[in-house]
């Protein structure tokens, strides 16, 4: 791993109890629990692409993306489409229904970490930008290599929070205070019109809006955010313990994944907004498939302590 203190920018936020989810939204926040977490170090922002490609040069280490999908896993695939590759947000040229993603979001062949628009696009001036185009077990080789994890769902929200009891946004209840855009969030008619009044059709570098109480950046919108939390369809029976460790390519073996494992992803990104995906909130969830990359989904790294 890197000669750098693992803790180096990183808070260290002491624990405590906090209600976690929300009864007011989506039917998977609810409902609400109460919720005790351990002290613990958590990332100030999302993994960047500067910081991967350091992990990536001293590893070896080959992501989801960068490999080609098999045909005894994907039997009714064609040739063609059996190439590595990842999901890429494609505007519409107008207003279509929002019920059916193909819509806005295509199947790139090249798209990947190095290439997060396709295979001519490159990460020049991108080097502070979230890594995007990272499956679950990459995120998670990342994070053993740093010596950190990856934050449990409530690990994740609690710090998301910044100690806002039950608030709607990290921030407060006015979702643009005095008119002040708080975070990197889709501003229009999705998705096709954006007005991006903070300057930003994609992602953005981390750190350029305002932390939230606890200093962390990015906790809403921009990428979303893996956790090793499974997905549940509610927050009633949901694993409260980390799950166990993945079998990945640069570290110890552990568990292996099913393509049809889900993980908690949690923040929202730059392509939610209002009309289609209000989860920019710290109690906002969503399930996504492990191996299933995508331009708008990275993570950070958690490191727990003892009081």
């Amino acid at each position: 791993m890197s000669g750098a203190p693992v803790t180096k920018n990183m808070v260290r936020l002491r624990g405590g109890r906090y209600l976690a989810g929300d009864d007011r939204f989506y039917p998977e926040e609810a409902p609400v629990i109460e919720l005790d977490v351990a002290a613990l170090w958590v990332d100030e922002h999302p993994v960047t692409n500067a910081e991967f490609r350091r992990f990536v040069k001293e590893t070896g280490h080959v992501t989801v993306a960068e490999i080609a999908p098999s045909a005894e896993q994907f039997p009714e695939a064609t040739p063609d489409q059996l190439q590595p590759g990842s999901l890429v947000f494609q505007p519409s040229t107008g207003p279509v229904p929002l019920d059916d993603w193909t819509r806005w979001g295509g199947w790139v062949p090249g798209a990947d970490w190095r290439h997060p628009n396709g295979p001519r696009s490159t990460l020049h001036g991108l080097e502070r930008h979230p890594v995007v185009h990272v499956g679950y077990e990459d995120a998670a080789a990342y994070a053993e290599w740093a010596g950190k994890e990856l934050p449990t769902e409530a690990q994740w929200e609690y710090a998301a929070r910044g100690g806002r009891e039950h608030a709607t946004y990290a921030w407060g209840e006015e979702f643009m205070p005095r008119g002040k855009v708080m975070a990197n969030t889709w501003h229009g008619r999705f998705p096709w019109e954006n007005l991006a009044p903070h300057g930003f059709a994609g992602t953005s570098p981390v750190g350029r809006f305002p932390p939230n109480g606890f200093g962390l950046f990015d906790v809403t919108g921009n990428v979303w955010e893996w956790t090793s939390t499974p997905w549940t369809d509610d927050r009633a029976d949901r694993p409260l313990e980390p799950a166990p460790p993945v079998l990945h390519s640069c570290c110890a073996p552990g568990t292996a994944l099913a393509e049809d494992d889900r993980r908690v992803t949690k923040g929202g990104s730059h392509l939610c907004a209002p009309s289609y995906c209000l989860r920019y909130r710290p109690a906002a969830r969503q399930g996504h498939a492990v191996r299933s990359s995508t331009g708008h989904l990275g993570f950070r790294c958690v490191l727990a302590l003892s009081e």
